[in-house]
């Protein structure tokens, strides 16, 4: 799991040091989810989590590793075993943000529950693109709870996961959410949603079936009865400056910041497709479609660095309680360079989609598919040409003197070079003939196609908020900036690889695409250097596109040779090495705003996925014989 500052109960959340050795690096977590046997040692245990939240410091939020020592630590001093560590991480988690929930009108809330509260045998709801429409039949729970919170003024949403929590919440229609939920789901959003320094609180299920569960009832009745209290503290949270990210690509927002230069919007709606470019002047055409696919979708995770980054290093007013007035004041330059780098990023999908021949981008079809390939070519070149005039105008780089537009000019353009040397060595070894790959040689590809991204977008903020006249600064941070980039992206594209074999539905590939893809992985090169001849010989079989094994058995069969040779195991140390050494370089650097985002992102960045036995996984299909 990911890690950040070492603390105390005194003292957590504040800008100290983290303490050498004391950061955890927890992938299984299965043996740490039980809940609590009877409903006193429940309450006992939840009314200990708040004493020591109530002792901690609330101004700043905790990290993952922060609230597992706090929570280790409760549960040592209650003689309880380390199986209820899930467990009270959320009750401490809870009873931190409870004040802080109280801040939050009733109206802008969101209240959570899961499907699996109803009884799974003739329930009668149906379901939409956001979760269950309750009949209210009266034979689960869920109406019950519904109908209490929509008549305090609750958005109500029937569903589980936190990408959809996320999205409400960055959308600006809630700005806390209180919830039921099992503790594997809980565990997520802990990194997705509590990190970030959205209030929550949330009430564990009292098993992880997934059918027909039961919560302790009174529990979920007075959490959604917590009253509004306006309160002066408040917590820092970086939910404005996400915000602000996403509001970029909105239409009219884009618009204001870069206009187009070829006409006005065409179409009340801007979405495009061929029977529309195709009535339309053919020299515009180019730029509306261009326009159209920046405003499609994405997390826009690229740009939010690079205003968070900007804002820790001018004070940090974004993340404090002024965040919503404090991010309307972020220079026009900023705003330019955050945008530039979103507009690198969707050239390069436009581009891997036709080298990967992928069919779909943001629920839609990939351009190259709706529009054909040359077409589709030329709009990832405008959209580079594009990215660099954000940056290179110069009256309207406002904010930024012309030494820091050349700084952030620079690095994007080293960044675009190692970007394409990375894609167009992945490239060479997919079609070539020889499928060995050294891990060195993987680790060099994921350095050059990964990290350009997180160093220009970090290095842009940081840039355009040191004066010009500090070059011995702007060199330090230049230097930790690409070390934190590189490792935090190594670590991260070999996760990437890892969540290939767990089926991770953040992807866009399903499982195995790596391997059917025939993409260059640190696990086939780890594999490669460590099998014997023969299991080394059936492994390039199976990744042979002319293999006539079926794509579930030939996942399975490389899943398991992966699995008695230590190559998972293998990776997930590798990731713990750069991770550690990411959170070295964000260690040594000030201020504390800079070091706090730092460590945001690897809390964010770094999630492990979970690898079941394959032994444990139905996959519907024999072993089959070599």
């Amino acid at each position: 799991m990911s890690t950040g500052f070492s603390s105390t109960e005194t003292n957590a959340g504040q800008d100290s040091a983290p303490t050498p050795g004391g950061k955890s690096r927890r992938r299984k977590t299965s043996h740490l989810k039980d809940v609590p046997e009877s409903l006193a040692l429940r309450e006992s245990l939840r009314d200990r989590c708040e004493q020591v939240a109530d002792r901690l410091d609330r101004t700043i939020p905790m990290t993952k590793d922060e609230l597992e020592q706090i929570s280790r630590r409760t549960l040592e001093e209650a003689d309880l075993p380390e199986a209820y560590l899930g467990w009270v991480m959320v009750m401490i988690s809870t009873s931190f943000w409870r004040h802080q929930l109280k801040t939050v009108p009733p109206e802008r809330r969101l209240f959570l529950l899961p499907h699996c509260l109803k009884h799974a045998e003739g329930c009668p709801a149906d379901y939409d693109e956001f979760g269950m429409n309750c009949k209210e039949c009266g034979a689960c729970s869920i109406a019950d709870f519904r109908g209490l919170a929509e008549e305090m003024g609750y958005r109500v949403l029937v569903a589980e996961g936190s990408p959809v929590v996320m999205k409400i919440i960055v959308g600006g229609y809630v700005d806390a959410v209180v919830g039921v939920a099992c503790l594997n789901v809980l565990e997520k959003a802990i990194d997705k949603v509590l990190l970030a320094g959205i209030p929550c609180m949330a009430v564990p299920l009292l098993s992880s079936d997934c059918r027909n569960t039961k919560v302790d009832e009174s529990w979920v009745d007075q959490m959604i009865r917590t009253p509004y209290e306006p309160a002066e503290q408040q917590t820092r949270s970086y939910v404005h400056l996400m915000r602000a990210a996403g509001e970029l690509f909105e239409p009219q927002r884009l618009e204001t910041i870069v206009p187009r230069t070829r006409g006005t919007q065409p179409f009340g709606d801007g979405q495009l497709d061929s029977a529309k470019v195709a009535s339309m002047d053919a020299i515009e055409a180019t730029e509306h479609i261009s326009y159209d696919f920046l405003t499609r979708g994405g997390k826009h995770s690229r740009p939010f660095i690079t205003m968070a980054a900007y804002d820790a290093m001018t004070g940090g007013d974004c993340t404090s309680n002024t965040g919503v007035e404090a991010v309307k004041k972020i220079p026009n330059a900023v705003l330019r360079a955050a945008l530039s780098i979103e507009t690198f990023h969707k050239a390069s999908l436009v581009h891997d989609d036709i080298e990967d021949d992928d069919g779909f981008r943001y629920g839609q079809p990939a351009l190259h598919k709706e529009f054909g390939i040359p077409t589709a070519i030329n709009v990832g070149d405008y959209l580079v040409g594009m990215g660099y005039r954000l940056i290179s105008d110069r009256a309207a780089m406002q904010g930024a003197d012309a030494s820091a537009q050349l700084d952030v000019l620079d690095c994007l353009a080293a960044a675009h070079t190692r970007l394409g040397e990375g894609q167009g060595a992945e490239l060479v070894w997919r079609d070539a003939a020889d499928r060995n790959l050294t891990p060195l040689d993987a680790l060099k590809i994921y350095a050059l196609k990964t990290s350009p991204a997180f160093e220009a977008a970090l290095f842009s903020g940081v840039r355009l908020g040191v004066p010009s006249d500090d070059t011995a600064k702007i060199d330090e941070y230049r230097q930790a900036i690409r070390t934190f980039s590189r490792n935090l992206g190594v670590a991260f594209q070999i996760l990437n690889d890892l969540g290939d074999f767990a089926g991770d539905d953040h992807n866009k590939l399903s499982a195995g695409g790596d391997l059917f893809g025939g993409r260059p992985t640190l696990l086939w090169a780890l594999a490669l250097e460590s099998l014997d001849a023969e299991p080394k010989s059936r492994l390039l079989h199976l990744a042979d596109p002319d293999c006539q094994i079926s794509d579930q058995a030939r996942l399975a069969e490389v899943k398991r040779i992966y699995e008695q040779n230590g190559i998972f195991e293998t990776a997930f140390r590798l990731v713990d090495k750069h991770q550690e050494r990411a959170e070295a370089v964000a260690d040594s650097l000030e201020p504390d705003a800079l070091r706090r985002l730092l460590y945001f992102l690897v809390d964010t960045v770094l999630e492990r996925p979970e690898i079941k036995p394959t032994s444990v996984i139905s996959l519907g299909v024999a072993a089959p014989i070599a």
